[in-house]
């Protein structure tokens, strides 16, 4: 099965748009803070007519707060970060309709205790790098080959996103040692903090699909 891709912390139409034409499955919008953070208009605004499933990311707010975004913003997708559990998850996918996804973090790609739990609750696992200070991962990679390890001892048939310091020089060897579903990529394929560089958005989409032709 080919690996999806996801080109988040989109902030503007221009790099949504050529994201999307360029065969990205997934576009990203933050409103858990950060320097890519968007109000809700001009996120719909990014998002508005992509063919690509839209994706926004929260951190702690309530439930109601991130279903009235949801529809705001016209979301597929909801990427929760901040520690979230099954009951947040499944308070949620119910307070949305939306497509959940948890957010898990390693500095050293060994996964927390109750994961599976987690994976089975979700509509997918992201897995991100931990970096202190920070809710996402900041650009930073994990030892993929240790994270591998850790998934095959996890319950089959969850689905997995990678995030965390992907670029396209690096995607390939990620994906052969993790087989995510999807990969997801934000300061990757930046020329600068929410300005994509939509040459390096082209390599990372080409470096995915590479690996796919491999297999």
């Amino acid at each position: 099965m080919a690996v999806e891709v996801k080109i988040c912390g989109l902030t503007r139409p221009v790099d949504a748009e050529f994201a999307d034409a360029a065969g990205a499955t997934h576009l990203g919008v933050i409103f858990a803070g950060g320097p890519r953070e968007r109000p809700v208009a001009e996120a719909r605004a990014t998002l508005a007519g992509r063919r690509a499933r839209k994706v926004g990311v929260f951190a702690t707010q309530p439930e109601s707060e991130i279903a009235a975004i949801c529809a705001a913003v016209g979301l597929d997708v909801v990427q929760l970060h901040a520690l979230p559990d099954a009951d947040r998850v499944a308070a949620v996918r119910a307070a949305t309709g939306c497509e959940v996804w948890a957010v898990v973090r390693s500095a050293d790609g060994t996964l927390p205790d109750g994961v599976d739990e987690l994976a089975e609750a979700a509509d997918a696992l992201l897995v991100d790098t931990l970096v202190p200070g920070r809710l996402g991962g900041a650009g930073v990679a994990m030892p993929w080959g240790i994270l591998g390890e850790s998934l095959d001892g996890m319950a089959r048939g969850h689905r997995i996103v990678l995030a965390g310091g992907l670029t396209p020089d690096n995607v390939g060897e990620a994906i052969r040692y993790v087989s995510p579903m999807i990969v997801d990529v934000s300061s990757g394929v930046e020329s600068a903090p929410g300005i994509k560089d939509h040459a390096r958005i082209r390599a990372f989409i080409a470096a995915v699909h590479a690996t796919s032709d491999i297999e």
